[in-house]
């Protein structure tokens, strides 16, 4: 009895060593010793990093750019976790992944630019969004997922978790999915913990925490998710795994024209459109309403949908996304229906018509104006993100880029009195048709679009 009693403690003791020397979990390495920078360094601003009771502290000064402690490894697909804390919320900070410096960036002063894991603890509630550093802009804002606004604590440790597999990239905070992108852009690059500049006075030597940072780069395997999560994916044309699991569908392929016809017959039209580089675009022809290929539509209809899609103009361009078009209106111009604007607002002259701005970009059409940022959106000539949703209850939705921009609510009395001072007040009950179609306007100005999706919703 003695000699198995020893034999356990023995083995037990095997084990112990033996957990102990493969860490407390296989295949995690710690990116910070909690007690020295080593593997790290500091580019592009002048902010302070110290060391404090095992936590890397990041404070902001005056007078300084965006300030990165990056490692000095670059990683290409990863699992990275930490914990973080932000001392007040007016000031913003964020994590780099996947990012790189150019040190002729910024007038030789140097440019870190890459992914970056929001941490936002303003009202805005954008903690856990995705950002592009110095190149794209927001590709994720929290927009897209209400339901993880909250997920973020003020002033107490947050645990984050940021998975880049393949081409996909999943955020979390405290257990939360906060955001999910499918993008192909950045294949390896540093992971680094940000300092925001500050303007206000108030905001000089205000403090952000990191600590117990870090990554697993083999065995990686992608956490399962819940359903309904929006995902932004920037490869054209293409749906995910779990997209299609998800009920979404391609309304055009990138190649042919199958699904649409034209607005005015049932065949597509010979001509004023055309496919090229994988869209979809309008031909421009003197600017008129129609005067070339003309509009074309689904053959499918439609009732509640959620609905995206990327669009770019040139310069001065006019056209226009329209839902609920039942052709029955046998207009001899553009066919009617609800319309999401598709305008250049600073050239085309229609931006200054219409009341209050309610023809612009993002705009529902001579009726609801769009609330819109400029910072928020990308320059003639890029691909903007285009989404329209509606619900079941008749509530509609316009975002842009990922933005909310508008929201009402379809066939009630608001929405009528509108109708009722705009250019659809002769066509009875505008925009109150159980279902249409959707249309992609010609309206004789240079417009591509692709990555035409829809779910239907129930």
């Amino acid at each position: 009895m003695l000699q198995q009693k020893l034999v356990v403690t023995l083995c037990l003791i095997v084990l112990v060593i033996a957990l102990r020397a493969q860490g407390p979990e296989k295949g995690w390495k710690n990116l910070f010793d909690g007690k020295s920078f080593t593997g790290w360094k500091k580019l592009a601003g002048n902010a302070d990093y110290k060391i404090e009771n095992g936590a890397i502290v990041g404070v902001t000064v005056a007078s300084s750019p965006n300030t990165f402690l990056v490692t000095e490894e670059e990683y290409g697909d990863f699992i990275a976790e930490m914990e973080i804390k932000l001392e007040d919320s007016s000031i913003n900070s964020g994590v780099q992944f996947k990012s790189k410096f150019d040190p002729a960036g910024r007038e030789g002063k140097g440019l870190v630019y890459g992914y970056q894991f929001e941490l936002d603890p303003s009202s805005r509630k954008w903690t856990g969004g995705i950002y592009d550093e110095a190149r794209r802009g927001w590709l994720y804002p929290l927009t897209l997922n209400p339901k993880a606004q909250n997920a973020f604590k003020q002033g107490v440790y947050n645990k984050i978790r940021i998975e880049s597999i393949g081409n996909t990239i999943k955020t979390w905070v405290n257990g939360t999915l906060t955001g999910y992108l499918v993008d192909t852009l950045s294949e390896e690059g540093f992971i680094g913990l940000q300092v925001h500049s500050v303007g206000k006075p108030e905001q000089v030597g205000k403090k952000m925490y990191w600590k117990n940072i870090r990554i697993k780069v083999a065995n990686l395997k992608a956490t399962p998710i819940p359903k309904e999560v929006s995902v932004v994916n920037l490869i054209p044309n293409s749906l995910t795994k779990y997209e299609i699991k998800n009920g979404w569908k391609l309304l055009f392929d990138g190649s042919s024209m199958k699904g649409w016809r034209s607005a005015n017959r049932d065949s597509f039209p010979e001509k004023g459109w055309e496919i090229k580089d994988g869209a979809m675009n309008v031909l421009p022809f003197n600017g008129g309403e129609s005067t070339n290929g003309g509009d074309i539509v689904t053959q499918e209809q439609f009732s509640a949908f959620d609905l995206t899609f990327e669009f770019k103009y040139v310069a001065g361009a006019n056209s226009g996304l329209k839902y609920f078009v039942t052709l029955a209106e046998n207009n001899k111009g553009s066919a009617i229906g609800l319309e999401y604007q598709v305008l250049d607002d600073k050239l085309h002259p229609d931006a200054k018509a219409g009341r209050d701005g309610n023809r612009t970009l993002a705009s529902l059409y001579d009726l609801i104006t769009a609330k819109k940022q400029e910072r928020f959106l990308k320059p003639v000539g890029q691909w903007n993100q285009g989404r329209i949703v509606v619900y079941p209850n008749n509530h509609v939705e316009h975002f842009l880029n990922g933005i909310k921009v508008l929201e009402y609510e379809r066939g009630s009395q608001a929405f009528r009195d509108l109708v009722a001072i705009s250019k659809y007040k002769v066509w009875p009950n505008f925009g109150e048709a159980p279902k249409g179609r959707i249309l992609l306007q010609d309206h004789g100005g240079a417009v591509g679009f692709r990555s035409i999706k829809i779910k239907t919703l129930k």
